[in-house]
């Protein structure tokens, strides 16, 4: 069973929650701060997703997913009753992989939920063919072991910005729209998703570039995508 921790200062929400996620057949943990949600994940490594919402007494969503990104790169989606852009943002800034806008309808949320665990099992399936090690220059990921290094440094990604940047590096030199990467990534419909796929890209960035602002590998082709650059070996 998949086990998913709710983190929500609202109880009724977090029940909420519960109910619906546990007809999916999702097993449910309860947290109802930042600091509690930290504690539930150090004593269940087994969660495999967290739903948190952003303003919270003691600790909020933002610091506590600082926090949490420091050793977890379990997916993480936000919720907040605040719908503006600036907070979506902040909240992809911060480590999310996903926001959902309370009042939330069921039915999304089951599907974002549904979507984020696929990705992560998919991150953690070591069941895939042995053609499975992608390079480009200094540059690789081993898809077999999940790994991602660059220039003999390995790198931690979120299962998010892993799944971006395999997409680029196994189609190396082949420029990806926004929407397009979406679509491979989140599974739906691109609609307003240029601001989710800058600030992943910008992450990417700064975990395997030197010079995040003089990209070596992950470029931009203005008006058009992102490829990863085709370096020869």
């Amino acid at each position: 069973m998949i086990n998913i921790l709710v983190c929500d200062d609202d109880k009724e929400i977090v029940d909420a929650i519960e109910i619906y996620l546990s007809k999916e057949g999702y097993n449910i943990y309860k947290a109802y701060d930042g600091i509690e949600a930290i504690e539930t994940l150090k004593a269940h490594p087994e969660i495999s997703l967290l739903l948190i919402d952003i303003m919270m007494p003691r600790m909020d969503g933002i610091h506590a997913t600082v926090k949490i990104r420091e050793t977890n790169s379990l997916p993480i989606i936000f919720l907040s009753a605040k719908s503006e852009d600036t907070d979506k943002i902040l909240g992809l800034q911060m480590g999310a992989d996903d926001y959902i806008t309370k009042p939330f309808n069921p039915l999304e949320l089951i599907a974002r939920v549904n979507s984020a665990i696929r990705r992560y099992t998919k991150l953690g399936n070591l069941n895939v063919d042995n053609n499975a090690v992608f390079k480009s220059g200094g540059l690789m990921i081993n898809d077999d072991t999940k790994t991602v290094v660059v220039d003999g440094n390995e790198v931690k990604l979120t299962p998010i910005e892993y799944n971006i940047l395999l997409l680029l590096v196994k189609n190396k030199g082949k420029v990806f729209s926004i929407d397009r990467i979406y679509e491979s990534i989140w599974n739906e419909e691109a609609v307003g998703a240029d601001n989710t796929v800058a600030v992943h890209i910008r992450h990417i960035r700064e975990k395997i570039e030197i010079d995040p602002k003089d990209p070596r590998y992950l470029k931009v082709v203005w008006g058009v995508g992102y490829k990863i650059e085709d370096h020869k070996e």
